[in-house]
């Protein structure tokens, strides 16, 4: 299983019966596979769609049916089509449960990143600023540290904000971070790595859970 394969399938367990989820583009999208058997999630696109279902296969293709990231999706038996206006009426509304977004950077204070990088071209924030705001629950799905190995989970943001204050939850291929008022608590632990190796590798400090668990 992949790093990414890793993180959607950990993230897939934080969802409940019934909920109205949001997946962000790129690695969110792929907690669509990881739902459990027998769970009915609402999955919503700004775009434009309640309703979606896995990404399709080569005969399940459609190219009329796409995510907000332009991306290939199914929809489920009683999907809706709607416009923006009304997409944008859910999420501001309150009326997602769950989003889920990867990030460049996210601090102690459960503050994000992910839109933009100064200098350079990155394929822009889409609907974040108003999914993180107006949905009750926010998951940071990423890697634990960037591609030159420095740390993402860091003491205060340095790239522009997308929002401050606003993730509940982070899941990387190492961990499962609560943000809490007291800090970032680990959670949980991948089988591949230790505690002690996880802290290493997060700049901001971690409140070690009484049972830290695993995944």
């Amino acid at each position: 299983m992949s790093i990414k394969e890793t993180i959607a399938r950990r993230v897939a367990k934080e969802l409940n019966d019934g909920d109205v989820v949001n997946l962000g583009i790129g690695l969110p999208t792929m907690v669509a596979d990881y739902i459990p058997e027998g769970m009915t999630i609402h999955l919503q696109s700004e775009n434009g769609i309640l309703g979606m279902g896995p990404v399709p296969g080569a005969d399940g293709y459609d190219s009329n049916i796409v995510n907000a990231g332009g991306k290939p999706v199914t929809v489920e038996h009683g999907a809706s089509y709607f416009d923006s206006a009304f997409s944008f009426a859910i999420i501001r509304g309150g009326h997602v449960n769950v989003t889920v977004l990867g990030a460049l950077q996210v601090d102690k204070q459960g503050s994000l990143a992910s839109h933009i990088i100064p200098g350079k071209m990155v394929p822009g924030m889409g609907g974040a600023m108003d999914l993180v705001t107006g949905s009750k629950k926010v998951i940071i799905a990423m890697t634990h540290t960037a591609k030159d190995g420095s740390p993402k989970i860091l003491n205060n943001i340095t790239l522009p904000p997308t929002a401050v204050c606003k993730v509940h939850i982070i899941v990387t291929e190492l961990a499962v971070i609560e943000v809490t008022k007291e800090g970032l608590l680990l959670m949980e632990v991948s089988v591949h790595t230790t505690p002690k190796e996880v802290a290493a590798k997060t700049e901001a400090p971690l409140i070690m859970a009484e049972n830290i668990g695993r995944f």
